[in-house]
């Protein structure tokens, strides 16, 4: 089933134990929504509900959420934008925003921390997969300044052939010596998520609500 009033095009998967809680999911390069459907079984949170999103761009066979490097701002403002809308309509009385947690991967984890994080409304937590920042001073400054009184979890392989695991270490540690409260965690993986991080990932979020 899927939200129809919204502005992205969406995959919605209800809670097993009714809540209020919400889970956004933003997929990475190439891919959609129904790359995601598999998720939740992982996650095992019988009260949490999930909004898959697709992204604005078609990329192949699959969507994008901006342009490819130097090109992507007008894609990361016009997909922020977007989001926006939708989390507002969704948090106007389905969901409530500070039992909610939003999810990216790789390109999906850029829009994280650049939408999420000047988001007007403050989440639960925030989890940012395999990504990078597109620019982490402006962020700092941009900010929601409430968001960072929250939970965020930023996670990364050592081995990723995409987006280098050290680019991504240093851009979060400009964010962290900046005073942004991130938790940054290493894993020996390429550009996937793997099981022991949703492991983790489902502690982390049984931890915040």
């Amino acid at each position: 089933m899927s939200y129809e009033n919204l502005e992205l095009e969406n995959i919605f998967i209800p809670s097993k134990v009714p809540s209020k809680k919400l889970m956004i999911i933003l997929h990475g390069r190439g891919d959609s929504s129904q790359g995601f459907v598999g998720l939740p079984p992982y996650l095992a949170l019988d009260d949490m509900n999930y909004i898959l999103f697709d992204a604005p761009f078609e990329y192949f066979s699959g969507q994008s959420w901006y342009q490819l490097p130097p090109d992507q701002l007008p894609g990361i403002e016009y997909s922020a934008t977007l989001l926006t809308k939708d989390l507002d309509t969704l948090f106007e009385s389905d969901f409530n925003a500070n039992e909610s947690f939003l999810f990216g991967f790789s390109q999906g984890s850029l829009l994280t921390f650049e939408f999420g994080a000047r988001y007007h409304k403050v989440l639960a937590g925030y989890i940012a997969i395999s990504g990078y920042i597109y620019d982490a001073p402006l962020l700092l400054k941009d900010m929601n300044p409430d968001a960072n009184a929250k939970n965020w979890l930023c996670t990364h392989g050592t081995s990723d052939p995409v987006l280098a695991y050290e680019t991504s270490k240093a851009q979060v540690k400009i964010l962290q010596d900046g005073g942004f409260d991130i938790e940054f965690k290493t894993y020996d993986k390429e550009h996937n998520i793997d099981g022991d991080e949703l492991k983790m990932i489902s502690e982390w979020i049984k931890k915040r609500y």
